[in-house]
């Protein structure tokens, strides 16, 4: 039974069980936000792109190919996915203003 205590303690410990829920959620954000990139954001920018193809857009410069379109959803993710785990950190992790005296 000692073995199962401080098996117990060790989760307890080092919190790896809110580790694990924040994992599974941050996954689960990664797969919302990139929903929202490619059908909500992306479509906006689509009339601007020739050819109307973002994911598959490119830009040649001789025999280098340089595809921007993928790179700018991943951008538009990183971009989103930055501001809401500040906008969560700023809620939660608020901290009284010190008044100057």
């Amino acid at each position: 039974m000692s073995l199962i205590k401080e098996f117990r303690d060790f989760l307890n410990e080092y919190k790896v069980l809110g580790l694990a829920v924040a994992f599974i959620i941050g996954a689960a954000s990664t797969t919302l936000i990139k929903s929202i990139v490619d059908n909500i954001i992306m479509p906006l920018i689509t009339p601007f792109i020739p050819g109307g193809a973002w994911e598959t857009a490119t830009f040649k410069i001789g025999p280098v190919v340089i595809g921007w379109g993928p790179f700018l959803a991943a951008l538009i993710n990183f971009i989103i996915i930055a501001f809401v785990v500040f906008m969560i950190a700023k809620y939660f992790f608020k901290e009284e203003k010190v008044t100057k005296k």
